[in-house]
């Protein structure tokens, strides 16, 4: 498990370089994400060559976590096993959601992980330290295996924060200087996507070499531990959850993937395979309709403000999507699938741009907001999903107007507390902002 004491210390960029590194070396190595994340598992995929997964303490029951983890080096799974599994953790090491559930210390203590901090040591010398004797004396049970140390401005910088590390007997796996190439471009949602970073590939490699020569890969291997299975009737519920998971929407679901569409998580998509799902997808940027035998259609999240001139030319994905209404597909969006579903989008600039007019819903990029946090939702009478969900919201688009339609679900917040109802339900056609990651953990 690779943690840092607060975002911002280059986990991504230090997990992303060390996979490949690792598979340079001919290592089956995969990799996870703790928490809800859809774009740094694109970016590991593209590293080690491999479908990375979410691995979610606030959202997912443990056996659930214990699964979808040992899967990834289980060639019973029907993937190739993997030697190791590089688990990234998000925020700080210690944060967690309003209830307390969720951090990432709690994630490496439940999978029985060692964890490997990354300190971004810029304007730090021995203080550097600090951060390994707080988890230390925070976390006394929790296994710290050693420390990489980031974002290191000369040899004699190293030494320093080698020096306040040697105190405390923690290890040193090796220190990254600061380095303009190991840099990957930003905007509001996080990185720019995996898809639309051009030269990928050729940067992971360059990163890859770069961590091959300033961390220990070996010791840094040797510090794993084996990840245990769960067995008996747990371990049968699990396999059965995870392949399960949220009940498929339909037989054949049309799946919006491209740029804009983008948001669907891995395990969810394979839960929808193992309950006998086949998956179709489509581009609505290249003005494709969904398959017309689908009798479900899925949009999910992703950057549809960024490409809402486009969408809104699309007529032949537009046509393709109500000719599914009207033949009775349910069709299913979360945050931007849902922005698209509506009946217009304002752009960043203030420009309209009409969608496809499936609910009564006005959306806009150019009044933001951030809307950020884990949701408990409990469909309401007349929605399709059978029982409570756990959901996770993070968007900047505002709701202008949400017309008269039914309400799609009751919700509340990590800390318990009642919100307003989310999304809308008209005839088979039903969105919200929310993003599901699985049934409620207690359910």
């Amino acid at each position: 498990m690779l943690a840092a004491p607060a975002s911002g210390a280059g986990k991504t960029v230090i997990t992303l370089a060390l996979l490949r590194a690792y598979r340079a070396r001919g290592i089956a190595v995969r990799a996870a994400k703790s928490g809800p994340d859809y774009i740094d598992p694109a970016f590991h995929a593209a590293a080690c060559g491999w479908p990375s997964v979410n691995l979610d303490g606030w959202a997912m029951a443990p056996a659930l976590i214990r699964s979808l983890a040992a899967g990834q080096g289980d060639p019973a799974s029907g993937m190739p096993g993997g030697s190791i599994l590089l688990i990234e953790g998000a925020m700080g090491a210690l944060d967690a959601a309003a209830d307390g559930r969720g951090s990432v210390a709690a994630l490496a203590d439940m999978l029985g992980l060692p964890l490997v901090l990354v300190l971004d040591a810029a304007g730090q010398g021995q203080s550097a330290a600090l951060a390994a004797a707080g988890l230390r004396a925070m976390r006394p049970g929790l296994a710290l295996a050693g420390v990489i140390f980031n974002r290191i401005a000369s040899p004699r910088h190293a030494a320093l924060a080698r020096a306040g590390l040697a105190e405390l007997g923690v290890p040193v796996f090796g220190a990254v200087s600061r380095d303009p190439a190991l840099a990957l471009p930003e905007r509001h949602l996080g990185l720019v996507q995996a898809a639309e970073t051009a030269g990928l590939q050729a940067w992971l490699d360059r990163a890859g070499e770069i961590l091959a020569r300033s961390v220990d890969l070996d010791a840094l291997l040797g510090a794993a531990a084996d990840l245990a299975a769960p067995t008996g009737s747990g371990w049968a519920k699990a396999v059965a959850q995870t392949a399960t998971l949220l009940p498929p929407p339909g037989q054949r679901i049309a799946l919006a993937w491209d740029t804009a569409f983008a948001f669907a998580y891995p395990h969810l998509l394979a839960g929808w395979q193992s309950a006998g799902a086949e998956i179709l997808p489509f581009s609505p940027l290249a003005d494709e309709a969904p398959d017309s035998n689908a009798d479900a259609v899925f949009l999910p999240g992703g950057y549809p403000e960024l490409q809402a001139g486009r969408l809104a030319a699309a007529d032949g994905f537009r046509r393709g999507m109500h000719a599914a209404a009207r033949r009775g597909a349910r069709i299913d969006g979360e945050c931007g699938g849902y922005m698209v579903l509506g009946e217009g989008l304002i752009d960043a600039k203030g420009g309209r741009h009409s969608m496809l007019g499936l609910l009564p819903l006005e959306t806009s990029f150019a009044e933001r907001r951030l809307s950020l946090g884990y949701r408990r939702l409990d469909p309401l009478p007349g929605a399709a999903w059978p029982g409570a969900l756990a959901a996770h919201e993070f968007h900047y688009a505002t709701i202008l107007r949400e017309g008269a339609a039914a309400r799609l679900f009751s919700a509340r917040d990590a800390a318990g507390m009642p919100l307003a109802p989310m999304g809308l339900r008209q005839g088979g056609v039903s969105g919200s902002f929310a993003h599901l990651i699985a049934p409620w953990p207690d359910a």
